[in-house]
């Protein structure tokens, strides 16, 4: 083991531990799970509350994961499932779908709700990923798929280029798969914005994930409540016929006049579609949960977006920003009741 700057440096060989600095099979380094110990030190200690009934999700198995899981192995993709402990991953990837997350699996940002690693790639990009990917969706026969990814701010235009390229690819190999893009800022560029938006997706997402008062610090420094809004606005614009998402996570500390502010400020600038879910808390070294929001609340929370004039809410416990994302428009909470989520 090597130090780099007083912090012990460990290989993917000997995998970190979370909080741990490593050195990349890209020969970059990166911070394990995204936050350093000391990170959370500096806030005081906190209480960690009791994980309610409710939030209980199932261990991923079966032979639909097993098939996804070889899949994405297979074509070198990192999956937000995967990278962000996702607790649906179990139930998605039985159902033969899976968000793919591009440009690797570090972020250059250290949001302080993410388990994403964090580090700087230094330009590196895996010139094979788009038509990994394409073939990847061919394989599983997708009717629909989100694309997300890391932010790459080491990019000069964010990875919008790379973001296009594969929407592409997988649209010449399966005309019929609607694409969904769960997009970064791009620092506010809206030139990049637009390279995503005109690549022929049928989705554009960027999510605000907080309310405004707690953007900073559960945001990068770098990240903007007015700058997701910018963003969203800017793609609306720029080509209308796209549906555009966004996504809040609660739990936080806000309270519900802030949640029905940023509802109201996301339909102003033409959001679609919102979606609403309990923050988790991936490692000891990221937030503290603040308060469990009840099944009931989130059926209250997405009553009140829907009479706002979006198009879909989707919104319960466990629900995350791409959850059963090809439902979104069945005006149904894409099949999720929150009444059977008591005691399961």
């Amino acid at each position: 083991m090597s130090n780099l700057k007083g912090i012990p440096l460990v290989t993917e060989v000997a995998r970190a531990r979370s909080g741990e600095k490593y050195l990349t099979p890209q020969g970059f380094t990166a911070i394990r799970d995204g936050m350093k110990a000391q990170a959370a030190a500096a806030f005081g200690p906190t209480v960690e509350l009791k994980k309610p009934s409710w939030l209980r999700a199932k261990a991923p198995s079966g032979t639909g994961f097993q098939a996804v899981k070889a899949l994405v192995k297979e074509h070198r993709l990192a999956t937000v499932c995967e990278e962000a402990k996702c607790p649906n991953i179990g139930e998605c990837w039985n159902a033969g779908t899976a968000t793919i997350m591009l440009m690797g699996a570090v972020c250059t940002r250290a949001c302080r709700f993410c388990s994403v690693d964090t580090g700087n790639p230094r330009g590196w990009l895996d010139q094979d990923e788009p038509q990994n990917a394409a073939r990847t969706v061919e394989l599983m026969k997708l009717k629909y798929i989100v694309l997300t990814s890391v932010n790459r701010d080491d990019l000069p235009d964010g990875g919008a280029g790379h973001y296009a390229a594969c929407i592409r690819a997988i649209k010449e190999r399966s005309p019929q798969t609607a694409v969904e893009a769960l997009t970064p800022d791009f620092q506010g560029v809206l030139a990049d914005v637009e390279t995503v938006v005109a690549s022929g997706l049928e989705v554009f997402a960027q999510n605000i994930e907080t309310v405004r008062r707690l953007t900073h610090p559960v945001r990068d420094p770098r990240a903007g409540y007015d700058q997701t809004l910018r963003v969203l606005e800017h793609a609306k614009r720029h080509n209308p016929k796209v549906l555009t998402k966004s996504s809040l996570m609660l739990g936080l500390g806000e309270t519900e006049e802030e949640i029905i502010q940023t509802l109201d400020d996301l339909r102003a600038v033409g959001v679609d579609i919102v979606t609403l879910g309990q923050y988790l808390r991936p490692t000891v070294n990221h937030l503290a949960i603040e308060r469990f929001v009840t099944p009931e609340e989130f059926d209250r929370y997405r009553e009140l977006a829907l009479a706002r004039g979006f198009l879909e809410c989707v919104s319960g416990p466990l629900v995350r920003s791409s959850y059963r994302a090809e439902q979104a428009l069945n005006r149904n909470n894409a099949g999720l009741d929150n009444r059977g989520t008591h005691g399961v």
